[in-house]
């Protein structure tokens, strides 16, 4: 899914194998929800995939990929393992126990920083520079997947976290004719929500959701220069400007329209508030597609979706990415080299990003299979001035974390913004 979920600790401590130890995950990864690994008598090269693919849209993306490697000769050999630090935990622990996996998921993010400083990963390097990464990246995907010149991670799919989601059937009882395009427009629509009876914002009360609401206000609000002042340059003068106060204010003063069942929620559930049509409006990265196609509903005729505010709106990148173990077996180097390209391959990432939801990583692909929504994010996508990182590709994950438990706190509590500011300095510094 996604890395704002649960992916907010270092891994740092994770690589040593001394703290590996107290994972204690046994080898029997392969779990329910894990794609058929069935093949017909291949014999080509064999990729024990670890990832965390497990329900849904997601099993269904994971099960084209298998079989655009299968289709490429190879063998597929599937491990999902639920919930993403547990699927790291499983890659880390196997590494540290000489039995590496072939790949292993992790996200486009600063996680695998370490692993190659301490040599644990191959690189890609054959099959980035003959297929010309570096010409269809964006990047911001580049940057991370690209390490002192050399390509250890190859990319799998850009999900966009700041995604404004709406049920047709809630703005219709609402009595509201056309989507909001503004952030005022947006909280009179939540008024009207309200007074009909209606969540009028369907939210979990878990940090990485909370981070979610604030970094679509920020990116909406603050715009490209403020979002990179703050999250990547970490400006305490920024973070005690005016224009980030006004930021935080806005944050919050959407708390006051979630439902009291909101503490504790799953995104899945008030995904599904919104399907319902008992609530309006939410905040969610594109993976919520996937619970929308599961109800059969359709974009722009149960739901609408709102990439941002404007035409310069912006597109705040994410997403998957494969490591390579250090493998030293010559066939399974040519099992990593054979995965690399076929993930990255344009009919490869259509299919997938038909079943999960994401867009492709690259845009010179076949359009017209994706959803309404996912072709309005790969029109932006396009467009690089609207391109920016999420808050992850800046932030180590100690900070991220940090900053997570400081907008929670905020959003949960009655605490003065100034305050607020000041701990967000302190979290950024950490």
């Amino acid at each position: 899914m996604n890395l704002f979920r649960g992916q907010q600790r270092s891994l740092r401590t994770l690589v040593l194998p001394v703290v590996l130890a107290l994972f204690n995950v046994t080898p029997a990864y392969a779990q329910a929800g894990s794609v058929s690994t069935k093949q017909p008598n291949a014999a080509g090269p064999r990729a024990d995939v670890i990832h965390w693919w497990t329900a849904g849209g997601e099993s269904a993306a994971a099960k084209s990929l298998a079989e655009a490697y299968r289709a490429a000769g190879g063998v597929w050999v599937d491990n999902a393992v639920a919930l993403g630090e547990q699927a790291r935990a499983v890659a880390l622990n196997r590494i540290a126990g000489g039995n590496p996996p072939t790949a292993a998921q992790f996200n486009t993010t600063k996680q695998f920083l370490d692993m190659v400083d301490q040599g644990m990963l191959n690189n890609v390097d054959q099959v980035a520079l003959r297929d010309g990464w570096d010409k269809f990246l964006p990047d911001i995907v580049l940057n991370v997947v690209r390490v002192k010149g050399h390509y250890y991670a190859a990319p799998v799919d850009i999900h966009m976290p700041t995604w404004i989601w709406y049920s047709k059937a809630a703005f219709k009882k609402a009595g509201i004719a056309t989507e909001p395009k503004t952030m005022d427009e947006l909280f009179a629509d939540l008024d009207k929500l309200k007074a009909a009876g209606l969540i009028p914002l369907a939210h979990g009360g878990q940090s990485w959701q909370d981070n979610i609401v604030f970094t679509t206000v920020l990116s909406n609000m603050g715009g490209r220069e403020l979002y990179l002042k703050v999250l990547r340059d970490r400006d305490p003068k920024a973070i005690q400007s005016e224009a980030f106060k006004k930021v935080l204010l806005t944050f919050k003063r959407f708390q006051s329209y979630v439902d009291k069942g909101s503490p504790g929620r799953n995104w899945n559930d008030a995904t599904a508030l919104i399907i319902s049509g008992k609530a309006g409006v939410q905040f969610m990265g594109d993976w919520a597609k996937g619970e929308f196609s599961m109800a059969k509903q359709v974009p722009d005729r149960d739901y609408g979706c709102i990439p941002g505010f404007g035409d310069n709106s912006l597109y705040i990148i994410q997403g998957d990415v494969f490591i390579f173990p250090k493998i030293s077996n010559p066939e399974q180097i040519k099992a990593q080299n054979l995965l690399a390209s076929v993930i990255t391959s344009p009919a490869t990432q259509v299919a997938f990003s038909v079943n999960k939801g994401s867009v492709p990583i690259r845009t010179d692909v076949d359009a017209s299979k994706l959803d309404v929504c996912a072709q309005k994010g790969l029109a932006i996508m396009k467009d690089k001035s609207r391109q920016i990182g999420n808050g992850e590709i800046y932030l180590t994950p100690d900070q991220n974390g940090a900053l997570a438990d400081a907008l929670t706190s905020y959003w949960n509590s009655n605490i003065s913004v100034e305050k607020v500011q000041k701990n967000i300095i302190a979290a950024l510094g950490s």
